[in-house]
Protein backbone atom coordinates (compact mmCIF):
# COMPACT_ATOMS: atom_id res chain seq x y z
CA UNK A 1 0.00 0.00 0.00
CA UNK A 2 1.64 3.42 -1.05
CA UNK A 3 1.82 5.99 1.32
CA UNK A 4 0.57 9.00 0.84
CA UNK A 5 2.77 12.10 0.14
CA UNK A 6 1.38 14.31 2.73
CA UNK A 7 1.58 11.94 5.58
CA UNK A 8 4.18 13.41 7.78
CA UNK A 9 7.62 11.07 8.43
CA UNK A 10 9.04 10.04 11.70
CA UNK A 11 11.44 12.45 11.72
CA UNK A 12 8.68 15.30 10.86
CA UNK A 13 6.89 14.31 13.92
CA UNK A 14 9.72 14.15 15.83
CA UNK A 15 10.57 17.20 15.40
CA UNK A 16 6.73 18.52 16.12
CA UNK A 17 7.05 16.28 19.66
CA UNK A 18 10.50 18.71 20.14
CA UNK A 19 8.77 22.25 19.02
CA UNK A 20 5.55 22.08 21.58
CA UNK A 21 7.99 20.61 24.65
CA UNK A 22 10.19 23.66 23.75
CA UNK A 23 7.11 25.92 23.00
CA UNK A 24 5.50 24.76 26.16
CA UNK A 25 7.73 27.27 28.66
CA UNK A 26 6.42 29.89 26.52
CA UNK A 27 2.79 29.41 27.26
CA UNK A 28 4.04 30.26 30.77
CA UNK A 29 3.98 33.57 32.19
CA UNK A 30 6.55 34.01 34.81
CA UNK A 31 6.42 37.30 36.00
CA UNK A 32 2.43 35.44 37.72
CA UNK A 33 4.22 32.42 38.68
CA UNK A 34 7.15 34.35 40.24
CA UNK A 35 4.12 37.15 42.37
CA UNK A 36 1.44 34.33 42.85
CA UNK A 37 3.71 31.02 43.66
CA UNK A 38 7.60 31.50 43.68
CA UNK A 39 6.89 34.23 46.27
CA UNK A 40 4.66 33.10 48.31
CA UNK A 41 6.47 29.69 48.53
CA UNK A 42 9.74 31.56 49.56
CA UNK A 43 7.59 33.80 52.44
CA UNK A 44 6.08 30.42 53.74
CA UNK A 45 9.90 29.26 54.06
CA UNK A 46 10.46 32.20 55.78
CA UNK A 47 7.87 32.31 58.11
CA UNK A 48 9.21 29.34 59.94
CA UNK A 49 11.91 31.05 61.06
CA UNK A 50 10.18 34.68 61.48
CA UNK A 51 8.38 34.68 64.31
CA UNK A 52 4.80 36.67 64.28
CA UNK A 53 4.22 39.14 66.73
CA UNK A 54 0.85 40.72 67.73
CA UNK A 55 1.32 44.45 66.28
CA UNK A 56 2.40 42.34 62.96
CA UNK A 57 -0.42 40.19 63.00
CA UNK A 58 -3.27 43.20 63.63
CA UNK A 59 -1.50 44.99 60.27
CA UNK A 60 -1.90 41.65 58.73
CA UNK A 61 -5.06 41.48 59.21
CA UNK A 62 -6.22 45.10 58.61
CA UNK A 63 -4.05 45.17 55.10
CA UNK A 64 -6.21 42.14 54.36
CA UNK A 65 -9.56 43.07 55.17
CA UNK A 66 -8.78 46.97 53.64
CA UNK A 67 -7.19 45.36 50.04
CA UNK A 68 -10.15 42.25 50.32
CA UNK A 69 -13.00 45.22 50.58
CA UNK A 70 -11.91 47.44 47.89
CA UNK A 71 -11.91 44.15 45.33
CA UNK A 72 -14.97 43.48 46.55
CA UNK A 73 -16.79 46.46 47.07
CA UNK A 74 -14.86 48.41 44.87
CA UNK A 75 -13.28 46.46 41.64
CA UNK A 76 -16.76 44.22 41.57
CA UNK A 77 -19.50 45.53 42.79
CA UNK A 78 -18.68 49.59 41.86
CA UNK A 79 -17.15 49.25 38.75
CA UNK A 80 -17.55 45.91 37.29
CA UNK A 81 -21.36 45.82 37.37
CA UNK A 82 -22.28 49.43 38.62
CA UNK A 83 -24.32 48.05 41.07
CA UNK A 84 -24.23 51.68 43.11
CA UNK A 85 -22.54 55.01 42.65
CA UNK A 86 -19.49 56.44 45.23
CA UNK A 87 -18.14 59.56 46.06
CA UNK A 88 -15.01 60.20 44.67
CA UNK A 89 -13.18 59.53 48.18
CA UNK A 90 -14.72 56.04 48.26
CA UNK A 91 -13.50 55.71 44.84
CA UNK A 92 -10.22 56.47 45.36
CA UNK A 93 -9.89 54.51 48.46
CA UNK A 94 -10.98 51.70 46.74
CA UNK A 95 -8.23 52.55 43.65
CA UNK A 96 -5.60 52.38 46.56
CA UNK A 97 -6.42 49.38 48.24
CA UNK A 98 -7.02 47.27 44.77
CA UNK A 99 -3.83 48.48 44.50
CA UNK A 100 -2.50 47.53 47.62
CA UNK A 101 -3.83 44.05 46.76
CA UNK A 102 -2.19 43.36 43.69
CA UNK A 103 -4.23 42.34 41.27
CA UNK A 104 -4.04 44.14 38.92
CA UNK A 105 -6.00 47.74 37.64
CA UNK A 106 -9.48 48.55 37.78
CA UNK A 107 -9.50 48.52 34.22
CA UNK A 108 -8.21 45.32 33.81
CA UNK A 109 -9.67 43.83 36.62
CA UNK A 110 -13.59 44.66 35.42
CA UNK A 111 -12.95 44.18 31.94
CA UNK A 112 -12.03 40.45 32.52
CA UNK A 113 -15.06 40.15 34.83
CA UNK A 114 -17.73 41.41 32.41
CA UNK A 115 -16.52 39.00 29.78
CA UNK A 116 -16.53 36.20 32.69
CA UNK A 117 -20.52 37.30 33.29
CA UNK A 118 -21.01 37.98 29.33
CA UNK A 119 -19.63 34.75 28.34
CA UNK A 120 -19.76 32.31 30.98
CA UNK A 121 -18.83 28.93 30.59
CA UNK A 122 -17.77 29.21 27.37
CA UNK A 123 -14.76 29.66 25.17
CA UNK A 124 -14.42 33.42 25.59
CA UNK A 125 -14.81 33.17 29.48
CA UNK A 126 -11.39 34.18 30.71
CA UNK A 127 -11.37 32.20 33.79
CA UNK A 128 -14.16 29.40 32.30
CA UNK A 129 -15.42 27.27 35.15
CA UNK A 130 -15.81 24.11 32.62
CA UNK A 131 -12.29 23.93 32.18
CA UNK A 132 -11.24 22.95 35.46
CA UNK A 133 -11.03 23.71 38.69
CA UNK A 134 -7.29 24.73 38.18
CA UNK A 135 -8.18 26.76 35.44
CA UNK A 136 -10.62 29.04 36.90
CA UNK A 137 -9.04 29.33 40.39
CA UNK A 138 -4.96 30.31 38.91
CA UNK A 139 -4.35 29.03 35.95
CA UNK A 140 -5.85 31.18 33.22
CA UNK A 141 -3.11 33.65 35.16
CA UNK A 142 -0.41 31.04 34.60
CA UNK A 143 -0.82 30.07 31.32
CA UNK A 144 -1.04 33.10 29.00
CA UNK A 145 -3.94 33.13 27.07
CA UNK A 146 -4.94 33.40 23.27
CA UNK A 147 -6.70 37.36 23.49
CA UNK A 148 -8.26 36.94 20.47
CA UNK A 149 -10.59 33.93 21.86
CA UNK A 150 -11.35 35.79 24.98
CA UNK A 151 -14.79 38.12 24.46
CA UNK A 152 -14.83 41.68 23.98
CA UNK A 153 -16.69 44.04 26.38
CA UNK A 154 -17.55 47.47 26.71
CA UNK A 155 -15.97 49.52 28.61
CA UNK A 156 -16.29 52.52 28.13
CA UNK A 157 -18.05 53.97 31.19
CA UNK A 158 -14.63 52.88 32.58
CA UNK A 159 -12.21 55.24 30.17
CA UNK A 160 -14.31 57.88 31.31
CA UNK A 161 -13.35 57.44 35.17
CA UNK A 162 -10.50 59.72 35.80
CA UNK A 163 -9.74 57.84 39.30
CA UNK A 164 -9.58 54.53 37.10
CA UNK A 165 -7.48 55.69 34.61
CA UNK A 166 -5.04 57.42 37.19
CA UNK A 167 -4.73 54.11 38.63
CA UNK A 168 -4.08 52.52 35.44
CA UNK A 169 -1.33 54.65 34.36
CA UNK A 170 0.34 54.39 37.41
CA UNK A 171 -0.15 50.79 38.66
CA UNK A 172 2.87 49.81 39.39
CA UNK A 173 4.37 52.31 41.46
CA UNK A 174 1.42 52.49 43.17
CA UNK A 175 1.40 48.59 43.71
CA UNK A 176 5.31 48.43 45.08
CA UNK A 177 4.40 51.27 47.56
CA UNK A 178 0.80 50.57 49.32
CA UNK A 179 1.37 47.16 48.67
CA UNK A 180 5.06 46.24 50.18
CA UNK A 181 6.71 49.56 51.34
CA UNK A 182 4.09 51.30 53.41
CA UNK A 183 2.99 47.69 55.54
CA UNK A 184 6.46 47.16 55.69
CA UNK A 185 7.42 50.67 57.02
CA UNK A 186 4.78 50.73 59.63
CA UNK A 187 6.58 47.47 60.75
CA UNK A 188 9.89 48.81 60.81
CA UNK A 189 9.54 52.60 62.18
CA UNK A 190 6.38 51.21 64.57
CA UNK A 191 8.00 48.02 66.12
CA UNK A 192 11.15 47.25 64.92
CA UNK A 193 9.86 44.28 62.63
CA UNK A 194 11.03 44.45 58.96
CA UNK A 195 11.08 40.89 58.78
CA UNK A 196 7.69 40.51 59.84
CA UNK A 197 6.48 43.32 58.25
CA UNK A 198 7.50 41.64 54.67
CA UNK A 199 6.63 38.05 55.57
CA UNK A 200 3.32 38.68 57.23
CA UNK A 201 1.95 41.95 56.19
CA UNK A 202 3.12 42.18 52.52
CA UNK A 203 3.35 38.63 50.71
CA UNK A 204 1.50 36.40 52.70
CA UNK A 205 -1.35 38.85 52.93
CA UNK A 206 -1.12 39.54 49.37
CA UNK A 207 -0.79 35.59 48.92
CA UNK A 208 -4.07 34.70 50.94
CA UNK A 209 -6.18 38.00 49.41
CA UNK A 210 -4.87 36.29 46.01
CA UNK A 211 -6.83 33.26 46.92
CA UNK A 212 -9.86 34.50 48.24
CA UNK A 213 -10.76 36.36 45.61
CA UNK A 214 -9.61 32.93 43.32
CA UNK A 215 -12.20 31.09 45.12
CA UNK A 216 -14.64 33.66 44.02
CA UNK A 217 -13.83 31.92 40.47
CA UNK A 218 -13.46 28.55 40.94
CA UNK A 219 -14.80 27.61 44.40
CA UNK A 220 -18.33 29.36 44.03
CA UNK A 221 -18.52 27.45 40.28
CA UNK A 222 -17.68 24.06 41.89
CA UNK A 223 -19.73 23.99 45.49
CA UNK A 224 -23.47 24.98 46.71
CA UNK A 225 -26.89 25.08 45.62
CA UNK A 226 -28.31 26.94 42.23
CA UNK A 227 -31.81 28.09 43.68
CA UNK A 228 -32.00 30.21 40.78
CA UNK A 229 -30.23 28.86 37.37
CA UNK A 230 -28.58 25.72 36.66
CA UNK A 231 -27.88 26.17 33.46
CA UNK A 232 -24.46 27.59 34.48
CA UNK A 233 -21.80 26.45 36.95
CA UNK A 234 -22.44 29.27 39.73
CA UNK A 235 -23.63 27.96 42.92
CA UNK A 236 -24.47 29.13 46.74
CA UNK A 237 -22.59 28.32 49.38
CA UNK A 238 -21.89 29.71 52.60
CA UNK A 239 -18.70 28.34 52.48
CA UNK A 240 -17.15 30.47 49.68
CA UNK A 241 -19.23 33.47 51.21
CA UNK A 242 -16.91 33.24 54.31
CA UNK A 243 -13.56 33.10 52.38
CA UNK A 244 -14.59 35.81 49.99
CA UNK A 245 -16.05 39.02 51.98
CA UNK A 246 -19.44 37.75 50.80
CA UNK A 247 -19.03 37.21 47.48
CA UNK A 248 -20.02 32.85 47.82
CA UNK A 249 -24.26 33.71 46.65
CA UNK A 250 -22.62 33.17 43.39
CA UNK A 251 -25.93 31.60 41.72
CA UNK A 252 -27.78 34.98 42.50
CA UNK A 253 -24.88 37.25 41.45
CA UNK A 254 -24.90 35.63 38.15
CA UNK A 255 -28.76 35.65 37.94
CA UNK A 256 -29.23 39.54 39.18
CA UNK A 257 -25.34 40.83 38.75
CA UNK A 258 -25.95 44.46 38.73
CA UNK A 259 -27.55 43.95 42.47
CA UNK A 260 -25.65 45.68 44.96
CA UNK A 261 -26.22 42.53 47.23
CA UNK A 262 -24.41 38.74 46.90
CA UNK A 263 -26.93 37.75 49.83
CA UNK A 264 -30.21 39.13 49.61
CA UNK A 265 -31.39 37.16 52.94
CA UNK A 266 -30.64 38.55 56.66
CA UNK A 267 -28.64 35.86 58.12
CA UNK A 268 -26.63 35.01 55.02
CA UNK A 269 -23.38 36.47 55.53
CA UNK A 270 -22.44 39.44 53.03
CA UNK A 271 -20.21 42.08 55.18
CA UNK A 272 -19.97 44.23 51.72
CA UNK A 273 -23.79 44.48 51.45
CA UNK A 274 -23.91 45.78 55.35
CA UNK A 275 -20.81 48.17 54.28
CA UNK A 276 -22.46 49.83 51.17
CA UNK A 277 -25.62 50.34 52.85
CA UNK A 278 -23.63 51.88 55.54
CA UNK A 279 -22.01 54.70 53.02
CA UNK A 280 -25.61 55.31 51.64
CA UNK A 281 -26.54 56.48 55.22
CA UNK A 282 -22.90 58.56 55.63
CA UNK A 283 -23.66 59.77 52.07
CA UNK A 284 -20.78 58.10 50.51
CA UNK A 285 -22.95 56.19 48.37
CA UNK A 286 -26.28 56.16 46.26
CA UNK A 287 -28.31 54.53 43.87
CA UNK A 288 -27.96 51.62 45.37
CA UNK A 289 -29.62 48.84 42.78
CA UNK A 290 -31.64 46.00 43.98
CA UNK A 291 -34.08 43.52 41.91
CA UNK A 292 -37.59 43.80 42.82
CA UNK A 293 -38.44 40.39 45.55
CA UNK A 294 -41.21 39.62 43.19
CA UNK A 295 -39.01 39.43 40.37
CA UNK A 296 -36.05 37.25 42.35
CA UNK A 297 -39.02 35.16 43.45
CA UNK A 298 -40.24 34.42 40.16
CA UNK A 299 -36.76 32.98 39.35
CA UNK A 300 -36.66 30.87 42.37
CA UNK A 301 -40.48 29.53 41.84
CA UNK A 302 -39.03 28.82 38.25
CA UNK A 303 -36.11 26.85 39.07
CA UNK A 304 -37.70 25.10 42.09
CA UNK A 305 -40.21 24.05 39.31
CA UNK A 306 -37.81 22.89 37.10
CA UNK A 307 -36.26 21.01 39.66
CA UNK A 308 -39.27 19.47 40.51
CA UNK A 309 -40.26 18.49 36.94
CA UNK A 310 -36.74 17.29 36.71
CA UNK A 311 -37.21 14.71 39.65
CA UNK A 312 -40.73 14.11 38.30
CA UNK A 313 -39.81 12.83 35.41
CA UNK A 314 -38.23 9.63 36.42
CA UNK A 315 -40.81 9.02 38.51
CA UNK A 316 -43.83 6.01 37.05
CA UNK A 317 -46.91 8.15 36.78
CA UNK A 318 -48.42 5.45 34.81
CA UNK A 319 -49.56 5.49 31.03
CA UNK A 320 -50.55 8.96 29.73
CA UNK A 321 -54.24 8.26 29.77
CA UNK A 322 -54.43 9.69 25.96
CA UNK A 323 -51.90 6.69 24.94
CA UNK A 324 -54.21 4.03 26.14
CA UNK A 325 -56.21 1.48 24.21
CA UNK A 326 -60.05 2.57 24.20
CA UNK A 327 -62.34 -1.17 24.62
CA UNK A 328 -66.22 -0.85 25.44
CA UNK A 329 -68.03 -1.91 28.65
CA UNK A 330 -69.08 -4.90 26.86
CA UNK A 331 -65.62 -6.03 26.49
CA UNK A 332 -64.63 -4.90 30.20
CA UNK A 333 -67.09 -7.38 31.42
CA UNK A 334 -66.17 -10.09 29.15
CA UNK A 335 -62.13 -9.87 30.39
CA UNK A 336 -63.14 -9.28 33.96
CA UNK A 337 -65.82 -12.07 33.94
CA UNK A 338 -64.88 -14.56 31.24
CA UNK A 339 -61.20 -14.39 31.45
CA UNK A 340 -61.00 -13.50 35.60
CA UNK A 341 -59.01 -10.71 35.01
CA UNK A 342 -58.91 -8.37 38.36
CA UNK A 343 -59.96 -4.70 36.22
CA UNK A 344 -61.82 -2.57 38.12
CA UNK A 345 -63.04 0.82 36.24
CA UNK A 346 -62.67 4.03 38.44
CA UNK A 347 -63.12 7.26 36.80
CA UNK A 348 -63.92 5.81 33.08
CA UNK A 349 -59.86 4.24 33.73
CA UNK A 350 -59.59 0.63 33.97
CA UNK A 351 -56.84 -0.92 36.25
CA UNK A 352 -55.35 -4.02 36.72
CA UNK A 353 -55.61 -5.01 40.10
CA UNK A 354 -54.33 -8.45 40.12
CA UNK A 355 -50.66 -7.43 41.76
CA UNK A 356 -52.03 -5.05 44.54
CA UNK A 357 -54.08 -7.61 46.03
CA UNK A 358 -52.44 -8.25 49.02
CA UNK A 359 -51.03 -5.03 49.17
CA UNK A 360 -54.42 -2.97 50.04
CA UNK A 361 -54.20 -1.90 53.51
CA UNK A 362 -57.93 -2.33 54.00
CA UNK A 363 -57.41 -6.29 52.55
CA UNK A 364 -57.89 -8.16 50.09
CA UNK A 365 -62.01 -8.63 50.22
CA UNK A 366 -62.52 -5.02 49.28
CA UNK A 367 -60.72 -4.98 45.91
CA UNK A 368 -62.09 -8.30 44.82
CA UNK A 369 -65.65 -6.80 45.87
CA UNK A 370 -64.77 -4.25 42.95
CA UNK A 371 -63.58 -6.37 40.31
CA UNK A 372 -65.72 -6.24 36.72
CA UNK A 373 -67.53 -3.02 38.60
CA UNK A 374 -67.46 0.62 38.12
CA UNK A 375 -65.82 1.63 41.72
CA UNK A 376 -65.85 5.13 40.93
CA UNK A 377 -67.98 6.11 43.72
CA UNK A 378 -66.46 3.72 46.05
CA UNK A 379 -62.63 5.07 45.67
CA UNK A 380 -63.90 8.68 45.99
CA UNK A 381 -65.86 8.21 49.39
CA UNK A 382 -68.15 6.05 49.05
CA UNK A 383 -66.83 4.23 51.37
CA UNK A 384 -63.09 5.47 52.04
CA UNK A 385 -61.74 8.69 50.64
CA UNK A 386 -58.14 7.09 49.14
CA UNK A 387 -55.49 9.72 49.47
CA UNK A 388 -53.30 11.09 46.81
CA UNK A 389 -50.75 8.41 47.39
CA UNK A 390 -53.18 5.95 46.62
CA UNK A 391 -54.66 7.40 43.64
CA UNK A 392 -50.74 7.88 41.98
CA UNK A 393 -50.47 4.27 42.79
CA UNK A 394 -53.87 3.80 41.36
CA UNK A 395 -52.23 5.13 38.10
CA UNK A 396 -49.39 2.94 37.66
CA UNK A 397 -52.01 0.14 37.15
CA UNK A 398 -53.56 1.77 34.12
CA UNK A 399 -54.42 -0.26 31.38
CA UNK A 400 -56.94 1.07 29.40
CA UNK A 401 -59.99 3.62 28.55
CA UNK A 402 -63.45 2.63 28.73
CA UNK A 403 -65.53 4.32 25.62
CA UNK A 404 -68.44 6.87 26.79
CA UNK A 405 -66.26 6.85 30.19
CA UNK A 406 -68.29 3.84 32.22
CA UNK A 407 -70.78 1.88 32.77
CA UNK A 408 -73.95 4.22 32.97
CA UNK A 409 -73.14 5.80 29.47
CA UNK A 410 -72.47 2.70 28.15
CA UNK A 411 -75.99 1.95 28.63
CA UNK A 412 -77.66 5.34 27.28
Amino acid sequence: MELSKNMPTETQLLKNKISEILYWPKRIDWINVIFLIALPVWAAYQALYTPLRLNTFLLSVFFYSFTGISVTAGYHRLWSHTSYSASWPLRLTFALGGAAAFQHSIRWWATKHRAHHRFTDTSKDPYAAHLGFWHAHMGWLVFKQDQKIIGRVNVYDLDQDRIVMWQHKYLLPLQLLLGYMLPISIAHYCWNDIRGGLIYASVLRIFLAHQATFFVNSLAHYIGDKPFDDRHTPCDSLITALFTFGEGYHNFHHTFPNDFRNAIEWWQYDPCKWLISGWKSAGLAWDLKSFQYGEIEKRRVQQARKMLDKRAGVLDWGVPIETLPVIEWSEFLRLAKDEGRSLVVIAGVVHDVEEFLDEHPGGKFFVKSAIGKDATATFNGGVYSHSLTATNLLATMRVAVIRGGGEVESFK
